[in-house]
């Protein structure tokens, strides 16, 4: 199936890009997709830091399902006061 993939704020800069379309198996889950794209991006996070995912503008959790046409957005943390 085919996502999309938006970078978002730091995560773009490290990837060099704004948005990827990707193959990803049927039923694979935010964590695979996760999980690939720090494969192809081995410097967007350091392992112990969490990327946030969003799933057509919703937050999502690891083991959610992915669909064909999902948009999905990965988010870098965030700090500040």
């Amino acid at each position: 199936m085919e996502i999309t993939v938006r970078f978002f704020a730091l995560y773009r800069e490290r990837a060099g890009l704004s948005s990827l379309a990707m193959e990803l198996p049927d039923g694979a889950s935010v964590a695979a997709l996760t999980d690939v794209v720090r494969q192809r991006f081995p410097r967007l996070a350091p392992p112990e830091v969490k990327i946030v995912v969003a799933v057509n503008a919703e937050y999502a959790e690891p083991e959610q399902v992915l669909r064909p046409g999902d948009d999905v957005c990965l988010i870098p943390p965030v700090s500040g006061g």
